[in-house]
């Protein structure tokens, strides 16, 4: 496997010699301080190139990165809205085990976004061209403090829709449960608790996507409490888990609600909670709820 050091250096040189590359600048993790340092981290490359037409049409110019295993042209899917004449991409998985997702874009598509991304760190430049950029910073994606109608609006999401984890479950609808659960329900505890470490870290850090850094903040109890809440798609494991993702909400609401010194309806929880308990005990032949 390439390291770093050459997987840049090639970048590089391959900018340096070709005429139609300006400039040259990377984002994403490898230019986040804090993002946690592996083999899988890709290289997010973008050269700043006068028109993307030559590019596009010289099938064999990526030759030159290495030898491919597999690779996307993401601006050729139907899945993703484009605009190749100003912005095209090659997401490249080579046969050494590196990633590079490279664009080419033009000089004024570039401009029109690079000062809002903070993690944007600039390798070349030919002709002076991009704006100055200050140090890369994740500062944009840490966890903004929350007002009291967000902590309400998240609670009553979370308490109201397990009402239809409820139902799903006693018609063992695991589809239907698994996407209301996880897409719904679980958006609402992670947000929650990113709340309780913003508070405990001065709203200065950053979970990463879907919470996954949240062990290095979490007591290591809560931490696990969390990780049981991904069930398998059995049922008598989705009611375990749906249980303790109910439990960790509680005491976590609880905890925020206080540290924010706001009231936590604990009346719609309870309820919630005593409604989710009667239809578990609730036989497969009933002809009522109650």
């Amino acid at each position: 496997m390439r390291t770093e050091q050459k997987m840049v250096n090639l970048i590089l040189k391959i900018a340096k010699e070709d005429k139609r590359i300006r400039a040259v600048f990377m984002n994403g993790s490898r230019t986040n301080p804090n993002a946690i340092k592996d083999i899988f981290q890709d290289y997010d490359i973008v050269y700043v190139v006068e028109e993307t037409k030559s590019f596009r049409e010289e099938k064999a110019w990526i030759d030159q990165f290495g030898e491919r295993l597999y690779m996307q042209y993401p601006e050729e899917s139907s899945y993703y809205q484009n605009d190749i004449e100003n912005c095209y991409g090659w997401l490249i998985q080579f046969t050494d085990g590196n990633r590079l997702d490279l664009h080419v874009c033009t000089l004024t598509h570039v401009l029109k976004k690079i000062k809002a991304d903070r993690l944007c760190r600039i390798l070349l430049d030919k002709d002076k061209c991009l704006p100055d950029m200050p140090e890369a910073t994740d500062e944009d994606f840490w966890i903004k403090k929350p007002s009291e109608i967000q902590f309400r609006d998240t609670c009553n999401e979370f308490w109201w829709c397990l009402n239809n984890v409820a139902k799903g479950l006693w018609r063992e609808e695991v589809p239907y449960v698994m996407d209301m659960l996880n897409n719904v329900v679980r958006p609402q505890l992670i947000r929650l608790l990113e709340w309780k470490i913003g508070f405990e870290t001065h709203f200065t850090v950053s979970v990463g996507k879907s919470g996954k850094y949240m062990y290095r903040w979490l007591e290591e109890d809560q931490w696990l409490s969390f990780l049981k809440t991904y069930p398998a798609g059995v049922i008598k494991d989705i009611w375990e888990a749906v249980f303790i993702m109910c439990d960790l909400f509680d005491d976590v609401a609880k905890e925020v609600s206080c540290t924010m010194d706001i009231d936590y309806n604990k009346n719609e929880a309870s309820n919630s909670m005593k409604f989710l308990k009667d239809v578990y005990l609730l036989p497969k032949d009933a002809k009522a709820i109650y």
